[in-house]
């Protein structure tokens, strides 16, 4: 009786189980179809199609407002290859412009690792309006293939495209690294695009739209429940002034060189002018841009080298400046003091050589840029006393210098900028052997010649310095992002020089101002402006030298700093003299009263020798 009950318990307990596992899975069934919609969407996925919605990258303005980047809509055709059975190969191509051949090409790529035949990859990138409208009435056609919408940048102005930059489709190596990007993104390769690609570039979208067999939207699914919206870029507010910077590319054209000008009382860049240039807008787009990237690279004249930022050239007779302050503040010169001067420096044979002139002091050694003069300067310098050592007052100088910029990253939000060179201790003891080298062996340093070099950025940040007597704020190009315009801490604080003595300053700039009135410069004045400067001559041991200028004006509360180098152009009263003054006069007075020079300046060609005067000023 006992074995009987026990089998009957033992039945009922069996029988309970499975009616629990039962009811389980029924339970589980009922949360996946009915209540989890994920579940039900990945059973479904096949007649799905999850569409990235890409953001509009953030619009770019200048300093007034107005536009510098904007968008424009475009196209990518994609293929899910595994789907595409059945297309009409021909009239796709015929559509597309393509080979048959180019097709196959295409669809063997999609369908290859790391994508997939059940992956969608980019068939034909940034379409126009017009192969859109024509893909559009036949997309029944071609079973595999949709349509993704995209923006391209355009420029309303073909300005500034070294410091706007460029955007391009973004490497395998930066999709691995940041889960942002995916294979055919666009990224800001150059320029601001890159610098501030995290604000500009907004937030990606999805849309999960459901397809019939014949490969046609036929709505969104859950009404776009699970849609989530792309969001805009932030837009960038810029430093530079449109109106400056086009007219200083104009100005520039038919030159090799680079042009800055900065605001000095907030290191705000108002123009930065890279010669040759070339028009933004060719590259946007998806075959014109491959082929016009091509023809650009492969220019001789390098339109796609950043001169402002990259190209390190001997700074020449401006690096006088510095030298004039250094000397000051170190108690070695003062506003009295003279050398000897015999068309040369005497100590070492009359090199460096130096033009005719008149004895002249320190003031009438900035004005008339007395290459004898500040070898003796730079001699006294690393050559004191108190120094028991040449090496100690060498580097004395050097770390001196090099609180002005020369040598350093000066930190501006524009990418891929070279320190320039500041030569070092080890530099010259390799050169020279150790204790082989003194003053006199690297005295051309005094005059900014020899291993000395400066970006054209760093020459502009180094007026902008004696422009506010001993301090400068980093150059930077972007004064505002987002509505909020934001912008880094750093751009706003001061960074103060090695020489802070102020009469220094004054005895200097008071040099600076006789260029202009009777100096180097003379022929360059700035009507109804006081303006100081400093022509250069920087000496080119491949060719011509290179004509530098830096000025500043007003002379008392400065608006704006230059600095200009034009390659190959000899002297540098002759060729970035006259371009600087028409840019101070253009900025300050809001016209051009010399229409004369500003023609000659506009249509003369360096890069190829035309129209070339022959009047030489140092």
């Amino acid at each position: 009786m006992s074995n009987n009950a026990s089998l009957s318990g033992r039945k009922y307990f069996i029988g309970g189980f499975f009616v629990l596992v039962a009811f389980i899975y029924v339970l589980r069934l009922f949360y996946i179809q009915v209540i989890n919609d994920k579940y039900k969407l990945d059973a479904q996925n096949n007649a799905f199609r999850y569409q990235t919605e890409y953001p509009m990258r953030g619009y770019i303005y200048d300093r007034n407002g107005k536009i510098l980047v904007y968008n424009e809509p475009s196209y990518d055709l994609l293929v899910i290859p595994r789907e595409a059975k059945g297309c009409d190969t021909l009239s796709l191509c015929e559509t597309l412009q393509i080979t048959k051949e180019e097709y196959l090409k295409r669809m063997k790529k999609a369908s290859q690792a790391p994508n997939s035949p059940r992956k969608q990859s980019v068939f034909e990138k940034q379409m126009s309006a017009e192969t859109f409208a024509a893909l559009q009435e036949k997309m029944y056609r071609f079973k595999g293939f949709f349509v993704q919408k995209r923006a391209v940048r355009k420029y309303p102005k073909p300005v500034a495209a070294h410091l706007l930059g460029y955007v391009s489709e973004v490497s395998k190596a930066k999709t691995e690294k940041d889960p942002y990007y995916k294979e055919g993104d666009y990224i800001g390769m150059s320029g601001i695009e890159r610098s501030y690609e995290d604000a500009l570039r907004g937030k990606k979208g999805v849309q999960i739209a459901i397809t019939d067999v014949h490969n046609k939207i036929i709505g969104k699914y859950m009404d776009g429940k699970y849609d989530t919206m792309a969001i805009q870029g932030k837009p960038l507010y810029c430093t530079i002034d449109r109106d400056l910077q086009e007219y200083g590319e104009k100005l520039m054209q038919g030159k090799k060189g680079a042009l800055v000008a900065i605001e000095p009382s907030t290191g705000e860049i108002l123009c930065i002018i890279s010669a040759p240039t070339y028009d933004p807008n060719l590259l946007v787009g998806g075959k014109e841009r491959a082929r016009n990237f091509s023809r650009l690279y492969a220019d001789t004249n390098s339109p796609l080298f950043n001169r402002a930022l990259q190209a390190m050239y001997p700074p020449g007779s401006t690096f006088k400046l510095i030298d004039a302050l250094i000397g000051q503040n170190d108690g070695v010169i003062k506003r009295s003091t003279s050398f000897p001067c015999a068309q040369g420096y005497p100590p070492m044979g009359g090199k460096p050589k130096c033009h005719p002139h008149a004895p002249v002091d320190l003031v009438g050694s900035v004005a008339q840029s007395c290459n004898s003069y500040y070898s003796y300067v730079f001699r006294e310098i690393v050559d004191q006393k108190k120094y028991p050592t040449f090496v100690e007052g060498y580097n004395h100088w050097r770390n001196t210098v090099m609180t002005f910029g020369p040598g350093t990253h000066l930190g501006t939000d524009l990418p891929y900028d070279k320190p320039g060179n500041v030569p070092s201790v080890p530099y010259y003891n390799k050169v020279f052997g150790k204790n082989g080298w003194r003053s006199n062996t690297i005295v051309s340093l005094g005059i900014g010649q020899a291993e000395l070099l400066l970006v054209p950025l760093q020459m502009a940040n180094v007026v902008a310095t004696i422009a506010n007597r001993g301090f400068y704020y980093i150059p930077h190009c972007v004064k505002g992002v987002g509505t909020e315009k934001t912008i880094d801490k750093k751009f706003t604080e001061k960074k103060y020089v090695a020489v802070q003595n102020q009469e220094a300053y004054t005895n200097v700039i008071d040099g600076m101002q006789m260029c202009f009135d009777a100096g180097t410069a003379y022929y360059s004045r700035v009507p109804g402006v006081v303006a100081c400067g400093k022509t250069g001559t920087a000496e080119n041991p491949h060719g011509k030298s290179h004509a530098v200028f830096m000025a500043f004006a007003p002379r008392e509360n400065p608006k704006i700093v230059i600095a200009c180098l034009i390659e190959n152009a000899g002297f540098g009263g002759v060729w970035s003299a006259p371009i600087v003054s028409l840019m101070i006069e253009k900025y300050i007075t809001g016209k051009v009263t010399r229409p004369e020079l500003e023609k000659r300046m506009m249509e003369v060609d360096l890069i190829r020798g035309k129209n070339l005067i022959t009047t030489e000023y140092h």
